[in-house]
């Protein structure tokens, strides 16, 4: 057999070797790019997924922040707390879907970005609040909390970006939480300074200073 043609052959190993290789590489980055507790991704990834999801104009943004929490990590423990941030990060990622990205932000702080193809959103979000609030499996039928949800739809602020969004989102989640009523959609009115959708008081706040948005 010729020189020419056995190189080719030669190369075989090398090849089967770096495809290996790559594979590995990119486990590692999906990893790093997925939160370990719930397997969500984590903010970066979320970032580059939502942002792309935003160009369809029927996507919501919610904001889920877990009530009462701390007080469930010292009455029943930190595993009790992670089970519970487990089972809230599977039921939103279930009916976020494959079409949309959910994510934790961090703590007990939940981000999603859905597709609201049929004009439903409230009307599932209410249900998804419901859902949220059930027991966890296996765990101390006492082990349960309500989350509060607060949402935006892209198309109301066009020129707002995520993290814009994100911070209309935070807004709204607050003032359910503050009313104890739920779900919060977020209206036309005044933002407040803040870095990454984080409102004065909770880490990465710049300032408590209201601030005019165009809408």
């Amino acid at each position: 057999m010729s020189t020419l043609a056995t190189l080719p052959l030669s190369t075989l190993p090398l090849a089967a070797g770096w495809a290996v290789h790559v594979r590995w590489l990119h486990r590692c980055l999906s990893t790093a790019r997925r939160d370990p507790l719930t397997g969500l991704v984590t903010r970066d990834g979320f970032t580059r997924r939502a942002t792309t999801l935003l160009k369809d104009p029927r996507a919501v943004v919610v904001l889920a922040d877990v009530d009462k929490f701390k007080q469930i990590n010292d009455h029943f423990g930190h595993a009790a707390g992670d089970a519970l941030l487990k089972a809230t990060a599977d039921r939103l990622a279930h009916y976020v879907g494959r079409a949309g990205v959910a994510g934790r932000l961090g703590g007990d702080e939940f981000a999603a970005v859905l597709i609201d193809a049929h004009g439903a959103a409230a009307d599932m979000l209410t249900l998804l609040h419901g859902v949220l609030a059930r027991p966890v499996d296996g765990q101390d039928p006492d082990v349960h909390t309500t989350v509060s949800l607060g949402w935006v739809r892209a198309a109301d602020f066009p020129a707002d970006d995520l993290s814009a969004l994100l911070r209309r989102a935070d807004e709204a989640m607050y003032a359910a939480k503050q009313a104890r009523s739920g779900t919060r959609r977020a209206g036309l009115g005044r933002l407040f300074a803040t870095i990454a959708g984080r409102r004065s008081g909770r880490t990465g706040t710049r300032s408590d200073r209201p601030v005019r948005v165009a809408v």
